[in-house]
């Protein structure tokens, strides 16, 4: 398929209809349709999913979440793990430009650049030094070792461009407030020719719309496949008979909990903050949602997750259930004694039947001790509101710079981004992980987020999609969909 045949393609598909084997993946992000045409690094979920598609870093992820070679061909890591030697596939991209290992240094670097402020950015700074060795060779190096580097490197916001043209898989087009793509030819990917090569593959035509239309969509079969359903949106996916089976949950690594917004008045103080962390039954609060193995966490950094030689514990873990609502509810009176009025919390959650359940569990759960509450129709009407991220990578820094001062809205100590700052040029793992550990202590001494558990991820999965897979970092990248030789 050369080149000029792409737009006679996409014309083509005008004509196809969803459902059936017409050659077309119809794929429904939950998502706004603006992420589609997303530009710059700060990407939603569907942005991140069709920036992997249209531009490739040095390496990617695979369905199962697993790093894979990219732009590089292949790497080594050296300097016990402050090393990374790239050695890049060069060859000749669609718009006339040779791909070399100096290119891909020099949008590397832009990129990194672009990052700073972000958390994505924070992620980045063990980066020291990125440098082209020879012509096909790069090697980045850190200020400490990084065993999630690569993984970090395969992040979609981290692909490669050279001003406007990507270096990439697919193709894309929108149409009709769809994106469509379709795999480049191998020879514009750096791989050998191979006649015949569009025979078999697959078109993919990108939607975004919201969680009632995109599981109202699968069952109708106007959808092969659902990406970006959350906990929000959980009882929406079982709601018709062909999604039945075909529900896919992500045992997902990250952020699910509930940020102070204001720290006013009963939630002034860091105790009475503490209070409602103390009150709330993690494991009865999701029961009503049916998920099989979901983890709740007092801890922002997840025990698991943990690089300390002795494991920390979950908080209050010597207290019964009983015995923290006890002392929650001491502390409630005590501010009802001196203000004259029991606490009245305002809640904001996104729009949806599990925010639904969720929100009277935390009702239920807070009246337990004498807290009332409120659903806030925006966030900033808000006292408490809800955060819920999926991790890049699998390291307690990850989790750490959510709450720095640099990207959080309040919810941060100065204290524990100077502890996180000194892990970066530690001598050694484990002094890392005792900063990291200090750092975390700090966070969960001023409570001005209160940790619930994993994040939820769900997806909608047809029975004849072969490359999807469950994975604890919720990307599913599109090109593997195609079919097209790798």
């Amino acid at each position: 398929m050369r080149v000029w045949l792409f737009p006679l393609l996409f014309a083509a598909l005008g004509a196809c209809s969803a459902g059936g084997d017409d050659g077309v993946v119809d794929v429904a992000f939950i998502a706004d349709p603006a992420e589609l045409e997303a530009q710059g690094v700060r990407l939603g979920y569907a942005g991140q999913h069709v920036r992997g598609a249209l531009s490739t870093g040095l390496v990617r992820l695979d369905p199962r979440g697993e790093v894979v070679p990219g732009v590089a061909e292949r790497w080594i890591v050296t300097d016990g793990g402050a090393s990374y030697i790239f050695r890049i596939n060069e060859f000749d991209l669609a718009g006339g430009d040779r791909l070399t290992a100096q290119a891909v240094r020099d949008a590397l670097q832009r990129r990194v650049r672009q990052l700073q402020g972000t958390t994505l950015g924070l992620d980045l700074a063990k980066i020291r030094d990125i440098r082209a060795m020879t012509g096909r060779v790069i090697e980045i190096r850190l200020t400490s070792p990084m065993p999630d580097f690569l993984q970090l490197l395969a992040q979609p916001e981290l692909g490669i461009e050279f001003g406007d043209q990507p270096v990439g898989l697919m193709r894309g087009d929108m149409q009709d407030g769809s994106r469509l793509l379709a795999p480049l030819p191998p020879e514009l990917r750096g791989l050998p020719e191979q006649p015949g090569w569009e025979d078999t593959i697959r078109v993919l035509r990108v939607h975004a719309t919201d969680a009632e239309d995109a599981t109202e969509g699968f069952a109708q079969a106007r959808f092969d496949l659902v990406l970006g359903g959350r906990l929000a949106s959980l009882p929406l996916a079982n709601s018709g008979p062909l999604s039945r089976g075909n529900v896919r949950l992500d045992a997902a690594i990250g952020l699910f909990g509930l940020e102070i917004r204001r720290p006013e008045g009963f939630l002034g103080s860091a105790a009475n903050r503490e209070a409602l962390a103390m009150a709330i039954d993690r494991e009865a609060l999701m029961q009503p949602f049916n998920i099989g193995g979901w983890s709740a966490s007092t801890r922002i950094v997840p025990v698991a997750l943990s690089t300390i030689a002795q494991p920390p514990a979950e908080r209050w873990e010597a207290m019964t259930l009983e015995q923290r609502r006890t002392e929650a509810r001491q502390r409630v009176a005590r501010w009802r004694a001196d203000s004259g009025e029991g606490p009245q919390l305002r809640i904001h959650l996104p729009r949806g039947p599990g925010s639904d359940l969720l929100f009277d569990g935390l009702s239920e759960n807070l009246a337990a001790i004498g807290v009332s509450t409120q659903r806030a129709a925006e966030p900033d009407a808000a006292d408490i509101v809800l955060r819920d991220r999926v991790a890049r990578y699998a390291s307690p820094r990850w989790f750490l710079n959510q709450f720095n001062c640099a990207v959080s809205r309040g919810a941060c100590s100065e204290d524990a981004d100077y502890l996180v700052s000194l892990a970066l040029d530690a001598r050694d793992g484990v002094e890392a992980a005792s900063y990291l550990y200090e750092a975390e202590t700090a966070l969960l001494a001023i409570n001005r987020y209160i940790p619930l558990g994993a994040p939820i991820r769900w997806s909608l999965v047809r029975a004849d999609i072969e490359a999807f897979a469950e994975n604890p970092w919720n990307i599913h990248p599109l090109f593997p969909l195609s079919r097209a030789p790798i």
